[in-house]
């Protein structure tokens, strides 16, 4: 079991889990050590694919006890709650949120329609669905990889999003895939009480609650910025006017023993989110599989459509990596203070499968808040410190692909820790 709440006195963030190997014990003791938390605005549901087929009535149990006023759930590989990512084992975890003022607007989808649509028509109908407005702080988005067209979805809410008067996004799109299931129909999501198969289930959130988002890709670059010169949707023939290969090559050959060893899990392509910047940095780009190369053709494919005249730059992935960049980019996010809650979407393919040890991404961010204060607060003299550790209510899953924004635009990433971090 384990157990956090909020000290704010307006928003309140709580989280609770339980690996109980009975499904209606899990649920009763996470509504036991949710009850004295008081009125719950909004309830995330977390369930690994142990208790996969009784998420209905884990579902009910957590309702009739607690009376949420939106219930969101989805089956998961593993849950995580607290500074525990429970991988390998049966659990079921929450994020229960008290949101004074803010306007929760449910959806769910159980078809492509909304998935599938196209252009101005497309927008238009997905907007009304999720509820976005020029006041939406956050739009949360769990679906079923199976049955979703996932990033055209995505396009769509982005461009939902979009104040139609000023052209500027409203609020962040966040969340990430079902990872409960390894075949069609056989990963879950709930709204409430209905219960899907395939689709999507969300909430969009309007009103006086700051969201902000932490999007580590876990990649560092290596070589320089590029120019595509030529290419065709995923295929780039041309680097800066030379064959892709040759640029390639000469990106490798000066590299040392232990960055050749990492080549060996891969390669990866960050391409430039937005070019109006003088310069390129962390958070700038967006990274991607290189999923081959031509030997004959001089040609470097990767997993996404690019284009003529954007920058990329050749990246590598390992646990160091992954672990400074997520703690680089939580670093900026500690100058606003301690979070009333924080909900971690992380991938199947981190935790123990990445990291020495067990729980990384979840420890690193209660880590990284332990005894927060806001900039100015830490300016001022002759303040007593506190430092105990009161933990930060965290609760999330592990995901088979995670939703998050880089440069204000969201997108579908893989290998990622996204955090969305909720203030006052």
């Amino acid at each position: 079991m384990v157990q956090a709440a909020s000290d704010t006195s307006q928003i309140g963030f709580c989280h609770a889990a339980s690996t109980a190997g009975v499904a209606a014990v899990a649920a009763g003791e996470v509504a036991a050590a949710l009850r004295g938390f008081g009125e719950i605005h909004l309830l995330q549901l977390f369930v690994s694919a142990h208790h996969i087929e009784e998420m209905p009535r884990i579902a009910e149990i957590l309702r009739r006890a607690l009376n949420p006023g939106v219930l969101l759930g989805v089956g998961t590989d593993a849950v995580i709650a607290g500074d525990r990512e429970f991988e390998r084992s049966p659990g079921v975890a929450v994020l229960a949120a008290r949101l004074p003022g803010v306007r929760a607007t449910a959806f769910a989808s159980s078809t492509v329609e909304y998935s599938a649509g196209e252009g101005p028509d497309g927008v238009r109908a997905v907007r009304d669905l999720i509820g976005a407005s020029a006041t939406s702080r956050a739009t949360v988005l769990f679906a079923d990889p199976f049955s979703t067209p996932i990033n055209r979805l995505i396009a769509l809410c982005n461009g939902a999003r979009v104040n139609e008067r000023s052209g500027a996004p409203a609020g962040v799109l966040v969340g990430g895939m079902a990872s409960g299931g390894a075949k069609a129909g056989q990963n879950m999501l709930m709204l409430d009480d209905r219960v899907l198969r395939t689709g999507f289930v969300g909430v969009t959130l309007d009103g006086p609650v700051r969201v902000d988002t932490v999007v580590s890709q876990g990649c560092r670059p290596i070589g320089e910025n590029l120019v595509i010169t030529k290419a065709k949707n995923n295929a780039i023939f041309e680097l800066g006017g030379r064959p892709a290969l040759d640029v390639l090559r000469a990106v490798i050959e000066p590299l040392g023993g232990h960055d050749r060893e990492l080549l060996q899990m891969g390669l990866f392509l960050g391409r430039v989110v937005s070019e109006y910047k003088p310069h390129f940095g962390r958070g700038d780009f967006l990274i991607r599989n290189v999923a081959g190369v031509n030997p004959n053709t001089g040609v470097v494919a990767v997993q996404d459509l690019v284009r003529v005249g954007q920058t990329v730059r050749f990246h590598l992935r390992d646990a160091e990596t992954a672990a400074e960049d997520l703690e680089l980019l939580l670093d900026a996010q500690k100058l606003h203070g301690k979070p009333a809650g924080v909900l971690l979407i992380t991938c199947t393919g981190r935790g123990r499968n990445l990291f020495a040890g067990s729980s990384h991404d979840a420890r690193t961010i209660q880590r990284a808040f332990r005894a927060a204060e806001s900039g100015p607060g830490m300016a001022k003299p002759g303040r007593v410190l506190d430092t105990s550790d009161h933990g930060v209510p965290l609760a999330g899953f592990f995901a088979g692909g995670e939703i998050g924004p880089i440069a204000g635009e969201s997108y579908l990433h893989g290998h990622s820790a996204c955090a969305v971090v909720f203030r006052e």
